[in-house]
């Protein structure tokens, strides 16, 4: 098959490579998937270029999320997967073969059934930021009702999360920058979007919310955000934090929580318990089948367009997920 990979960490026009690598075989409890979309993360490119991670693998096939069609499965796999279009994250998450090919053989547990009227270009960007807007949001149970407030309501992750709150019966209050990013904010079903450079953005958000606050902060940067986070969150609030882009190592101020008894949940999806990363999958499937979805293809860029590809993750300022087309 062909695929990309790289045998030691550094800037992608440096150690990206593209070439043929040995077709995958489905072992027992895996399905064998012939990818047409891989989405690129930006936890990807950090695996690539080594920030925080050391190389996993003497060869790695990068990218964890993906989409395609099952062709084959392995013992202890009911062979109805095979022929259905499905979308899959993890491919590259504990192991070291990835989406970044034409084919992937993984664990069954891990794809998930894409429904007909989601392209496959659209499929991969469902895994990562999808699987983590639904945890951070569902994560505790029902929202219905509940106040959210989602930071950079624009990205990947939540412009996920605008939406299946929106779905869910939360009011969803969001902090983005003006312009197409609060455009596409509102579409999603935000009620109201806050500019997030703004000095009194903390006493905005608590007049939209009757100085009641929020009781769900679904988090992008919990250490640049810590204080505003603070004033806004209502008492028993929580703040679901999958990122700290702008302080990765903040001062807590542990009273100011516990006046609030708010609970803070850190999290990063492969580590997640599987009940609640299965909860997630079913859940996702929920909110796809329950009406029409905005879903953001950055690209698609072919294998041999993969440096472009990464490259676009991280200049950073893009609209969606970036996506490569294997085939």
């Amino acid at each position: 098959m062909r695929a990309l990979w790289y045998t030691r960490t550094g800037p992608a026009a440096e150690v990206l490579c593209l070439g043929e690598q040995p077709d995958p075989v489905a072992g027992p409890g895996q399905a064998l998937v012939r990818l047409h979309a891989s989405g690129v993360n930006p936890a990807d490119c950090n695996r690539r270029s080594g920030r925080g991670y050391a190389m996993e693998a003497p060869l790695v096939i990068p990218h964890s999320d993906g989409a395609g069609v099952v062709e084959a499965v392995g013992a202890g796999v009911d062979t109805g997967w095979i022929g259905r279009r499905v979308w899959l994250y993890n491919g590259q998450r504990g192991r070291p073969l990835g989406t970044g090919a034409e084919c992937i053989a993984l664990d069954v547990g891990l794809i998930t059934e894409l429904p007909d009227d989601v392209s496959f270009a659209e499929g991969a960007c469902l895994g990562i930021p999808g699987l983590t807007a639904w945890c951070a949001l569902f994560a505790d149970g029902d929202i219905r009702g509940q106040r959210v407030l989602v930071t950079g309501g624009a990205g990947a992750v939540g412009h996920y999360a605008v939406q299946m709150a929106s779905w869910a019966g939360a009011r969803v209050f969001v902090t983005a920058s003006p312009g197409i990013k609060t455009e596409q904010c509102l579409a999603g079903g935000a009620q109201q979007v806050f500019d997030r450079a703004d000095p009194d953005c903390a006493e905005r958000i608590l007049e939209a919310t009757e100085g009641q606050g929020v009781d769900r902060i679904v988090e992008v940067d919990f250490g640049g955000n810590l204080a505003t986070s603070l004033k806004v969150l209502a008492v028993n609030g929580a703040i679901s934090s999958y990122a700290s882009r702008g302080n990765d190592k903040p001062v807590v101020p542990i009273y100011e929580f516990a006046r609030k008894c708010a609970r803070w949940h850190a999290f990063y999806l492969p580590s997640l318990p599987l009940a609640l990363r299965q909860r997630a999958q079913a859940g996702m499937t929920s909110w796809l089948q329950g009406g029409p979805r905005m879903h953001r293809v950055v690209g698609p860029f072919s294998l041999e367009q993969a440096v472009a590809a990464h490259e676009t993750v991280e200049r950073g300022g893009k609209l969606g997920t970036v996506v490569v087309v294997p085939g």
